[in-house]
């Protein structure tokens, strides 16, 4: 497995917010995260990331153990992608670019510019390489987060809600990209999501988060009225469309 998490636990001050989550997913698989706001996606990503500091248990990465590693080794292995992104004065290609710092440290190289080019390509993004990035649109600046975290290389990617400030076009078109990186490029994608049909069309594994632990987790057969009350306290109805799982 290329990730587990195992009996984090982690608070803020003496409010606890993560009590004991756990979780594991493959190569190539992509996780996603579900729960109330406040049930600890956000917390359980940053203590992943190396943003916090878990106070008790460990977090395992293709086997090492993560906490271990120094900031730019763990950059080379995990990509983040944020809610809200922020490019300040930089254009498309500089902004891309700066997913290569941990590679490269002050200066780029000619084999830094040549993978920049090559994703930019690859995403559709290279005719907007010159201009500023903080100018484009929202579909177009979650393409260039998630284009800046292909630039590290890394065999994961966490999304931190990837879609939700994106018009439906835009929303589909940043999960296709994500789900054809994972089944293309090998790499892992752990996201966390408010859709649940999104959910279902995205993902491959879920971890249903409930008072600051991973209560339930499995495929889409996990996802029964009756587990999904427990979790979101509202009646869901599940049903078969066209052979795939709609929830209403």
């Amino acid at each position: 497995m290329i990730l587990q998490v195992d009996n984090l636990h982690f608070g803020y001050g003496h409010q606890p917010v993560l009590k004991g989550a756990s979780l594991t997913l493959e190569q190539g698989q992509v996780g996603i995260v579900l729960g109330k706001n406040g049930c600890g996606k956000t917390t359980l990503f940053k203590n992943i990331l190396g943003i916090e500091k878990p106070q008790k248990g460990a977090i395992s990465f293709g086997g090492k153990d993560l906490m271990r590693l120094r900031r730019n080794e763990r950059a080379k292995c995990i990509a983040y992608v944020p809610q809200h992104i922020h490019f300040g004065d930089l254009s498309v290609f500089d902004s891309v670019l700066m997913g290569r710092v941990s590679y490269f440290g002050m200066k780029a190289g000619q084999e830094d510019y040549q993978i920049v080019e090559s994703i930019l390509r690859d995403m559709g993004l290279l005719p907007f390489a010159g201009r500023s990035a903080e100018a484009l649109s929202g579909g177009e600046k979650q393409k260039i987060a998630i284009a800046r975290a292909m630039a590290q290389e890394p065999k994961l990617m966490i999304f931190d809600e990837p879609t939700g400030n994106l018009d439906i076009a835009n929303e589909q078109l940043i999960i296709r990209h994500a789900r054809d990186l994972a089944r293309e490029k090998g790499i892992s994608i752990l996201s966390s999501l408010h859709d649940l049909n999104q959910a279902l069309a995205f993902g491959d594994k879920f971890f249903f988060m409930k008072d600051g632990s991973v209560k339930y987790e499995g495929g889409p057969e996990i996802f029964t009225p009756e587990m999904l009350e427990d979790i979101f306290d509202v009646a869901l109805q599940i049903r078969q469309i066209d052979s795939k799982m709609v929830v209403f």
